[in-house]
């Protein structure tokens, strides 16, 4: 069975629910009806027996590329609303009773990055990069990645990713630990065919309590960073730095930060 919702595709077929990024005219950058159905597409999860592990991917050359400012710009939204919808995708992720397997197909950016490193299992193509360029726009990481980042990869390298926005490559991601494996591009959809396949018939019951001990041993401040992360984001969005870096991102010129 497959539908579509504001940008997102949703599929189950054999246990595994696929919920795939399809805007790719816009590098799978979501926006916030797409932020809202995958949270509902997956906190639905745990009430549907028939799904046994779930795969988060993009459509296109992306896996996404973070909030659309485009989007943003175009429609904007009240900031708590976006932050309280961001944090609703990363504790659905996290919470939820079944595997999350992130096929990261391509670049991840901003909140890609967050869903990204929420998922259980985190694989990437050889052709993906993962970037937190908050900072070049007058903002900061959200989407619990200030929790997420330095416990896959320790302080030092996650201050590189924040500080100074530094593009981390899918050969570094794998070396540093921020991701399970990466793969050869010609290799990745096979890889993680046959890993959804084997968590999908795995049972279920062991999966969740040995996730929830997990989660409890490696990210028991995802809820503070979430929370601290929204206080800041919700300040910053609507501040002279956010506004003059956004468009000078969407100018495609360097920002003049004052």
């Amino acid at each position: 069975m497959t539908t579509a919702t504001a940008g997102l595709l949703s599929e189950l077929h054999n246990g595994v629910l696929r919920l795939t990024f399809n805007r790719p005219e816009r590098m799978n950058a979501i926006d916030l009806e797409t932020m809202n159905a995958l949270a509902d597409a997956i906190a639905g999860a745990d009430n549907n027996p028939d799904v046994r592990t779930i795969v988060i991917t993009g459509t296109g050359r992306a896996f996404c590329t973070g909030a659309d400012l485009a989007a943003a710009a175009m429609n904007p939204a009240d900031p708590h609303v976006v932050m309280d919808s961001a944090n609703a995708v990363i504790r659905a992720i996290t919470s939820t009773a079944v595997p999350v397997i992130a096929a990261v197909n391509g670049p991840a950016a901003g909140v890609g990055v967050s869903i990204a490193l929420a998922a259980d299992l985190t694989y990437a193509a050889e052709s993906a990069y993962f970037l937190l360029s908050f900072v070049n726009i007058g903002l900061m990481p959200d989407g619990g990645a200030s929790a997420l980042v330095p416990a896959a990869i320790g302080r030092a390298r996650a201050a590189e990713m924040f500080l100074l926005g530094e593009r981390v490559s899918a050969e570094n991601a794998e070396h540093f630990g921020l991701v399970s494996r990466t793969l050869p591009d010609d290799q990745f959809a096979a890889h993680i065919e046959a890993i959804a396949t084997r968590t999908s018939k795995a049972p279920r019951l062991a999966l969740e309590l040995t996730k929830a001990a997990l989660n409890a041993a490696t990210l028991d401040r995802i809820d503070t960073a979430l929370e601290l992360e929204k206080t800041g984001q919700v300040e910053l969005l609507v501040s002279a730095d956010f506004a003059e870096g956004a468009t000078a991102m969407l100018q495609k010129r360097a920002p003049n930060f004052k």
